[in-house]
Parts: C-alpha cells; structure tokens; sequence
C-alpha cells in the first residue's frame, strides 16, 4: 500500500505545511505520491525527495477546487492508499472527512505523532489528553498538525508525473472570494521565532510596538484571544486552540497569563520564554525560561539589544 499526501500552496509554491505533512507520512515506511490540485504545482512537488509520483487532473489548473469535488477526486483514485494525507487546514478540514464518508474509511483529525503504519497520535480537550488512535479501515483520511513535524526538502528528489481522469465538478458550491487576513510580520505557523503578547500589554499600541519589536528580530507576531477580544490584534495573530497552533524553536509570550487553549496552541515549542508580572501565572507551568515582572522593561531592554545589532536575522 502507498499513501498519498494532497499538497496546498502559498504565494505559487507548495505551502510549507504541505512539506511538513510529506515529512509526517514518509514516518510510516510506505510508498509516498502527492496529489495536486493546481498542475503548476507539479513541477515543485516532483523535486521533493520521497515522494515517487505526483498525480495531477488532466484538466486545466483547478486551484480553487471546493471540497467536494475534491473528496469526490480523492475517493476515485483510493484504490492503492491506505493513507491519504492532508494539513489541518481549511482544506484538508473541509474535503478529508467528506472522501472518508464516501469511501467507507476511517477520518482522523490533528494528527501530531506518528507510531505506524495504522497507528497515530492526536490531542483531546486543548491538548490536555493524548489519544493513541489505532485504525483498521482499509484507507484511512487523516489531517496532521503541521507544527507538529519537521519538513522535508524542497529539492533534490525525481518523482513521475501522473496524470488523472478528473472527475465531475461539484457546481452547488462555489468559491466566490477570497480575502486575506492582514498578517503582522512572517507567517506566524511556519516562524522559527513568535513573539505573542496577551491582554498585560494593555493597549493596541503597545502590541503594534511588539510587532515592531518581532519584526526586527525576525519573528512572528502572535498574540492571546483576550488579546484579540480587546482589540489589541487581528484575528490572524490568534495563537491557541481558536487560534493558530504554533511550534517554532523559541516563543515569547507577554502578559499572556497561560489559559488552556492558548497553552494548546504552542506547547509544543521548543523553547517558551513567559514574562508576566503574576508569578502564579499558568504559562509559567510550561514556560523554559519565566520572568516574574514588568513586560515593558523586558521589551525595552530587548528593543535596545535588537537596534545595537544584537539579534539575528
């Protein structure tokens, strides 16, 4: 059996989480293709080592195909798969649980561990239980947290292109526009480094000051849900269970208390640095490195390292 990974893109290329997700199922020792919904994404994914084939819809470029007509592609060609593989994203979210139904298979959500070929890891509650979910359905549809696994290479590999009979068009549906959230900084689930900040930084103000701050150091502004409530940040920023889930190499939350969903959002993180002013603050439970004091003279004393040439790019 082979799996098969649905690939999404970014500004034209493969979405990084897309590689991330290539790295999760190359985990489970098969066989790995890549599906495409866009041919102009063919010649990207046919560069990843590890991935054998890319199949591509021999008709024109589909890249906003709707979840239906891709569940409907996806169940079509099944048939060899005994995983098919997508980011919990909005499309993968959308189109894997409606190919799961229509070819009678097992649907599992935010997977974050690999432990075999049938069996895999996912967070329950806001990440406060672990299940180990074993299945035995002859395909199985799984969407993986993509912060959650490492990438792998965007070059070096020599996959086969394929071409596929498309299937009917699903026209009850139809994607009429899309806006982009207005995003401060990189983008905050592929960021090495996150600067967040929670509801202690008191105003907007001093968030966009902490975004200016993440900018020069090379991060990623994002911040809590209060933090967002407020007004203080857009929706795009949210980090936590609502939010986005976030795994970089360093995370610095400030003034963010440490609420379970946010914790569910960046627990994962290889290092987290917590500087709040309550020394009872629950990110302090998680946190690497905590400062028990006032935020602001963190921040100041950062902004003056970062401007002397003190930060890496």
């Amino acid at each position: 059996m082979r799996g098969l990974v649905v690939a999404e893109t970014e500004g034209g290329r493969l979405a990084n989480a897309t590689l991330r997700v290539i790295g999760a199922v190359i985990l489970r020792g098969l066989p790995v293709d890549v599906y495409v919904t866009d041919a102009m994404l063919a010649p990207f994914a046919e560069k990843i080592p590890g991935v054998e084939r890319v199949l591509v819809p021999a008709d024109e470029a589909n890249e906003h195909i709707v979840p239906e007509t891709l569940a409907a592609q996806l169940h079509a060609i099944q048939g060899p798969y005994s995983l098919i593989a997508a980011s919990h994203r909005t499309l993968g979210r959308s189109a894997l649980p409606r190919g799961a139904a229509l070819a009678g298979g097992a649907f599992i959500p935010d997977v974050i561990a690999v432990e075999g070929e049938s069996a895999f890891v996912r967070g329950l509650y806001a990440g406060s239980v672990v299940a180990h979910v074993n299945t035995a359905s002859a395909v199985t549809f799984a969407t993986f947290r993509a912060s959650s696994f490492s990438p792998v290479a965007d070059s070096g590999g020599n996959a086969t292109r394929v071409a596929l009979e498309p299937v009917a068009r699903f026209t009850r549906t139809k994607l009429v526009e899309r806006q982009a959230s207005t995003q401060t900084g990189r983008d905050l689930p592929d960021a090495r480094i996150v600067v967040s900040g929670g509801r202690g930084l008191a105003s907007k103000d001093n968030m966009d000051r902490l975004g200016e701050l993440a900018e020069k150091m090379g991060a990623a502004l994002g911040a809590s849900r209060a933090a967002v409530d407020a007004g203080y940040a857009s929706n795009s920023a949210q980090v936590g269970q609502t939010g986005k889930i976030v795994a970089p190499d360093v995370y610095l939350a400030f003034g963010i208390s440490g609420a379970i969903q946010h914790l569910a959002g960046m627990k994962d993180s290889k290092a987290i640095v917590a500087v709040n002013k309550d020394p009872d603050a629950p990110i302090f439970s998680v946190a690497d490195i905590g400062l028990v004091g006032d935020l602001f003279e963190v921040v100041g004393a950062l902004e003056t390292h970062v401007s002397t040439g003190g930060a890496s790019q």
